[in-house]
């Protein structure tokens, strides 16, 4: 405890308290209809993920000041929102919503917002466990064999640094609905870099050990299951943060051209109606969504790779 109660650490509450008697003491100079106790309540669980994130380093030995200078500058940028927005009333009334407008969104509307998000993340689990089974078992076999290898790979080269959002408008009207139109965004842009990477993975095996498994009678499914998987899956870990996260930021844009349901239809159709707290409420969304997606697939990394 003694290395988290620093001088830092004080500064951060002290930041904290500032903000807290800002909102509630220091008048208004815009005539608010909405209360403060959403925002405070957000501070309040900020500052406890933040005290957490500081007592799990602190058991695990991890010396940083990331966390401090992180609250820290939220701390700050909330201050100056706060003042520019709501006591001095010099931001643009319509474009700049207050703190308090923004964070009563998530008391207003937390169903709505729970049902998008649900939606989200659904379609993304879809897409994206298609799109790494696909490309995973389909870039294990033409890597294994020759002829497919000198085959797809140019495809997979050229497929790969191609954003999948630009066959949006087309899959929109192929696909029989904008579901599955979405999923199959999805599912294209995690394919084809997750196939490069395993035809690139297997070719890389060593010639040698595959010729002694073969000497020795070793059948091709058992050398793949035995052999081959344990080599490649930690290529498959390691990518998973970065795909998941491109995944999601591509289903976001997806759902933004004419989807009925989700976090990217939800900040479109708020902007529709000029309802920026709502869109500044979808953005914080998305990013708490990505960051938690990013905690799994770093948690999984560390749960299932092995290095040897």
């Amino acid at each position: 405890m003694k290395r988290i109660l620093n001088g830092r650490f004080f500064l951060t509450q002290m930041l904290l308290l500032v903000l807290v008697g800002i909102v509630v003491a220091v008048p208004n100079a815009k005539i608010l209809t909405v209360t403060y106790y959403p925002l405070l309540v957000a501070l309040g669980v900020m500052d406890l993920i933040y005290l957490a994130l500081l007592i799990s380093r602190e058991r695990r030995g991890i010396e940083s000041t990331g966390p401090n200078d992180i609250i820290l500058l939220v701390w700050v940028l909330i201050i100056l929102w706060e003042v520019a927005s709501t006591k001095l009333a010099i931001t643009p009334n319509v474009i700049v919503p207050t703190p308090e407008e923004v964070f009563n969104v998530f008391y207003t509307s937390y169903d709505t917002l729970i049902k998008n998000v649900i939606s989200s993340t659904t379609l993304l689990m879809v897409g994206f466990a298609g799109g790494i089974l696909a490309g995973v078992i389909l870039g294990i076999i033409c890597g294994w064999i020759p002829r497919l290898r000198e085959m797809f790979y140019p495809i997979a080269n050229v497929m790969a640094p191609i954003p999948p959002t630009v066959f949006a408008p087309y899959l929109v009207v192929l696909m029989p609905s904008f579901r599955a139109a979405s999923a199959c965004i999805i599912l294209l842009g995690v394919f084809w870099p997750q196939f490069l990477n395993m035809i690139l993975r297997v070719s890389s095996l060593d010639p040698e050990l595959l010729d002694n498994a073969r000497a020795l009678g070793v059948k091709n499914t058992t050398m793949i299951t035995r052999i081959i998987l344990p080599y490649v899956m930690p290529g498959v870990l390691q990518g998973l943060r970065v795909s998941l996260t491109t995944a999601f930021l591509m289903l976001t844009f997806a759902e933004m051209i004419g989807a009925t349901a989700g976090i990217g239809f939800y900040i479109t159709n708020s902007n529709i109606y000029a309802n920026y707290a709502a869109v500044i409420a979808g953005i914080i969304v998305c990013g708490i969504v990505v960051t938690v997606l990013s905690a799994i697939t770093a948690w999984a990394q560390r749960r299932f790779t092995v290095w040897r």
